[in-house]
């Protein structure tokens, strides 16, 4: 426990409110499978099940250092959503065409969520209530009136954009002269996904293994404390934990974010604030802002803490610093005023995926058998079940189970990008942005100025965004 009761650390309220899981037994020894996947999250464990589906046959076998959703998975926000990371320089690199079907495919995969969910039986209180991202300066109301423009051009015709009314009229946050909304988004509790998809997966004849840490991947060998497994296919789904395989420090760089949940709020502030139809909630700052109206009805938000821990260190088990709980709980307020006494019930940390580039990837190497998804830059509860669905497609077309398909033919397949800088130079690159980030956003809300600040600008350039 921290100040005032905040219980910080211990995974995250997701998992506090549903309890964690029962240990499965850790590896044996050394076995083989037809594939072997690194990773009990999100990615892993829907290609784990997309697989098995497509292929009954198939002996798939999961590996997970600690226990199903310990990382991102059982952290995030909870905003399935259609946003992907990379889009534009996909554009550039394959054309308009091309980035607009990953737009359509990212579309789809939000109504496949919750298909399949329903059709599992998985209750993850999921609510399909879209997303909301609201604009409270001049300058993010010029980016959020670009980025609605440019979604439009995408082919989103269903996005809808609301003046200051219009967005009181879902959710009433304070100082909103603009907003966005696209029905593309759904709420849901992250432990409660992971857990049933764990469940699901096994139920089909995955076999999971937790408490096993892969320490080296290999062509056909996944290397672990407990033993080895040999697989023609061994597909790696560590997202932010990546960096802690050898040979990988520095393909994705582990990005540190924070989230707060409040106490169950009364009647009366929901009266007030709205948000009946239970939007994910965002901001367009630069160091944005995400939020849900969870089941139970608190608000929990999320945004940049620290963002980088130097050498590409992880986080012990959520545990967040008290300034960055003090600044989410500021954001809080300046959102909704009137929760200026409710009080922050949890605090918690995790780590997602950040390519050089900024790009999602799904790729398999034909020659070695190895796979990789991930990179998603924040937006992985949806992009998650694609690069999923990929992985599965990509497998099944090497191994002769079936041909080319509209997944992958997506630009994303097979992407590559080099890898980040060494120390010290990534700590004082990423420190630096988001340093210029946040004072972009304190000159945007002091100056009022209409256009995005020049050093958000730069930092933008710095980042290779």
């Amino acid at each position: 426990m921290d100040g005032e009761g905040v219980v910080n650390g211990g995974i995250s309220y997701w998992w506090a409110r549903e309890g964690l899981p029962a240990p499965r037994e850790p590896l044996a020894g050394d076995t083989r499978a037809d594939v072997c996947v690194v990773g009990g999250g999100y990615t892993g464990l829907w290609t784990a099940y997309y697989l098995k589906r497509a292929l009954p046959y198939l002996d798939v076998a999961v590996l997970e250092r600690s226990f199903c959703g310990y990382g991102a998975s059982g952290r995030n926000g909870g905003w399935l959503y259609n946003g992907i990371a990379g889009r534009e320089r996909y554009a550039r690199l394959h054309g308009r065409d091309a980035a607009v079907r990953l737009q359509r495919a990212m579309n789809d995969t939000v109504a496949e969520v919750v298909r399949t969910t329903e059709a599992e039986g998985i209750d993850a209180d999921l609510v399909r209530g879209g997303v909301l991202e609201v604009a409270t300066t001049p300058a993010q109301a010029a980016r959020l009136r670009a980025f609605h423009d440019e979604e439009l051009a995408y082919g989103q015709a269903d996005r809808e954009l609301y003046g200051a009314r219009d967005t009181a009229a879902r959710i009433r946050v304070a100082g909103a002269v603009a907003s966005t909304w696209t029905p593309h988004g759904a709420r849901l509790q992250p432990a409660k996904l992971v857990r049933g998809l764990a469940a699901k997966a096994e139920e089909i004849g995955v076999r999971i293994h937790e408490s096993t840490p892969v320490t080296e991947i290999r062509p056909q060998h996944a290397v672990t404390p407990y033993g080895t497994v040999r697989a023609p296919y061994v597909l790696r789904c560590t997202e932010g934990f990546t960096a802690g395989l050898k040979g990988q420090r520095r393909t994705w760089l582990p990005m540190n974010s924070s989230m707060i949940v409040t106490e169950p709020l009364p009647a009366a502030f929901w009266e007030q604030a709205g948000w009946e139809g239970r939007e994910t909630l965002g901001d367009f700052a630069h160091a944005y802002l995400y939020a849900q109206r969870t089941a139970d009805d608190r608000i929990a938000l999320g945004g940049r803490g620290v963002p980088y821990r130097y050498g590409s260190r992880t986080d012990n088990d959520g545990r967040t610093r008290p300034a960055t709980v003090t600044n989410l709980r500021e954001l809080l307020v300046k959102l909704f005023p009137q929760l200026a006494g409710a009080r922050v019930a949890h605090a918690w940390s995790g780590v997602l995926g950040v390519p050089r580039d900024w790009c999602a990837t799904v790729c398999l190497d034909r020659s070695t058998g190895l796979g990789w998804a991930g990179g998603y830059v924040g937006s992985g509860v949806a992009t998650s079940n694609l690069a999923a669905r990929t992985l599965r497609d990509l497998v099944c077309q090497d191994s002769g189970q079936g041909g080319p398909t509209a997944l992958t033919a997506l630009p994303w397949v097979d992407h590559r990008v080099r890898k980040w800088e060494p120390e010290p130079l990534r700590w004082l690159g990423v420190r630096t942005m988001y340093a210029a980030y946040r004072a972009a956003d304190r000159g945007e809300a002091r100056t009022y100025a209409p256009g995005t600040a020049r050093l958000a600008r730069w930092a933008d350039r710095v980042a290779g965004r």
